[in-house]
């Protein structure tokens, strides 16, 4: 693994504080803002696990979070450029869905929008590593695929973070697990600017955290799930797929495993099922470990877990040897602290109070009919 510089990690730091810091002071001024606007998620079905109206828009925070801090401490160069204007696009996509929500064909075409302007700016991948390991090809090039690919990917990656925002503090977390896996990566291939842009990235995160964890005082709403699973896709690109020597196309995968086989699984339930695949339902994997008793900490906290030894692999794959031997010993660790948790009782035991997918459908139960606007988004 290449040495890190001292004035490069300064400059990580640097952003990764400056993100945070601003993604907390900017969060209160945004959910005041959110209630003038009407930008509220009112628990109006069996899906949503609140009880009481909350803010959205929270995804404002992030963004100003992450954008000035990538102003102030990354390069600018073409991709990049890219990225921001894409992600205006679909921060832009975000507010609007927010305060009066938009049918999901609608922002399927705003998200291929700005998933083509950041292909269009560079943003591509241009090579995979041959899964065929019998074949005496090493890398596909994917020629004129390799634009639709891309913009396939990056809307892909979008909808999944989307989909898994159903539980305080879920899609933040995961999101920050992430950008730190690619981070880890980045640096290891010596690219310290798309490393800087990524610890902005987690830094918007960790200071949303605070205001989103259980019990939530705002949401992200869609202006921030779609938004980080933009950036997620468009820096995966620019920062793992272009390194095709080093790392394998199982490595994004990975980094990002949670949101995408969570979403690869609600399609093809809803299509088994006769149902639209873009119809929401109450199957995704914090549904199901909320019906198995668990309260939403609980069930945040587990996937953390997951996401975060599925962050390790991948960072076990793309590793130099002495460097894979220190990330296998953290996984193994890791691992053995999740059983012994588990087998304890501290965490994964049901049961323990009153599961708040209940109380939801009880608080639900109480409200008159017509009193409470309708949102029929997708979580």
């Amino acid at each position: 693994m290449p040495i890190i510089a001292k004035q490069d990690i300064i400059q990580l730091c640097a952003a990764l504080a400056a993100a945070l810091i601003i993604s907390f002071l900017a969060t209160p001024p945004v959910k005041a803002f959110a209630k003038r606007v009407g930008a509220i998620d009112v628990p109006t079905d069996g899906r949503r696990v609140h009880s009481e109206p909350i803010p959205r828009l929270g995804g404002l925070a992030i963004f100003l979070g992450f954008l000035l801090s990538v102003v102030l401490f990354a390069e600018i160069d073409r991709q990049v450029q890219g990225i921001l204007l894409g992600a205006i696009v679909i921060v832009v996509l975000g507010v609007i869905d927010d305060i009066s929500p938009l049918r999901a064909w609608q922002k399927f075409i705003v998200q291929i929008l700005a998933a083509a302007v950041a292909v269009y700016h560079g943003v591509v991948i241009q090579l995979l590593s041959n899964p065929n390991i019998f074949s005496e090809v090493d890398y596909i090039n994917l020629r004129f695929f390799s634009i639709p690919i891309t913009i396939l990917w990056i809307v892909a990656v979008t909808n999944s973070v989307n989909l898994i925002d159903g539980l305080d503090g879920l899609a933040a977390g995961v999101s920050t697990i992430a950008s730190f896996t690619m981070l880890f990566i980045a640096l290891m291939v010596s690219d310290v600017n798309v490393a800087v842009i990524l610890a902005a990235l987690a830094g918007a995160c960790l200071g949303f955290i605070p205001y989103n964890k259980n019990p939530a005082k705002i949401f992200m709403g869609d202006t921030g799930a779609l938004l980080l699973g933009y950036l997620l896709a468009t820096l995966s690109v620019i920062g793992l797929f272009k390194f095709y020597a080093i790392i394998s196309f199982v490595v994004p995968v990975l980094a990002l495993a949670m949101p995408l086989f969570d979403t690869a699984f609600a399609v093809l339930r809803r299509i088994k099922n006769g149902q639209n695949p873009m119809q929401a339902d109450r199957g995704h994997l914090h549904h199901r470990l909320l019906d198995r008793g668990l309260n939403q900490k609980q069930a945040v906290f587990f996937i953390y877990v997951v996401s975060g030894l599925l962050g390790l692999l991948a960072l076990v794959i793309s590793a130099p040897g002495e460097v894979r031997i220190l990330f296998i010993i953290l996984a193994v660790c890791a691992a053995a602290v999740m059983g012994i948790l588990i087998m304890k009782g501290k965490i994964l035991q049901p049961g323990k109070g009153k599961n708040e997918t209940d109380a939801a459908k009880e608080a639900e139960s109480e409200i008159p009919d017509g009193t409470l606007p309708e949102d029929g988004r997708e979580e």
